[in-house]
């Protein structure tokens, strides 16, 4: 009989024929060496995300809406290459969000932040 080992860590495996990991941790190690590059990837984007996600929300919002400057939100970390989605309106005005809130770019350098209902 062929003995199976460990894909991880290479002990040999008892248990089940179909059985490829000595241990949860083992799966869990292999996995992730495997998904290193594409995690970091999404890791990172996701954290753009959310800094960008908690600079709109320490915004006090007036009925769903404030201004703001272009030079207030980059001193506060905002990347404006990072949103979720955009939504344009009919008369041709584009918003950009990132989940529920989002901006709109207006003139001399001025944005209008909003929440999405």
């Amino acid at each position: 009989m062929d003995t199976k080992t460990c894909l991880e860590c290479d002990t040999p495996i008892q248990g089940r024929a179909d059985k490829k990991f000595c241990s949860d941790y083992c799966r869990n190690a292999y996995n992730n060496k495997q998904n290193k590059d594409s995690k970091n990837l999404i890791r990172n984007i996701n954290n753009r995300l959310r800094k960008n996600y908690r600079v709109l929300n320490s915004y006090k919002l007036t009925d769903g809406k404030t201004k703001t400057t272009k030079t207030k939100l980059t001193n506060s970390g905002f990347d404006f290459e990072y949103i979720t989605n955009t939504y344009t309106t009919k008369k041709g005005t584009t918003y950009f969000f990132i989940y529920d809130l989002g901006y709109l770019p207006l003139d001399n350098d001025f944005y209008m932040i909003v929440k999405r209902e």
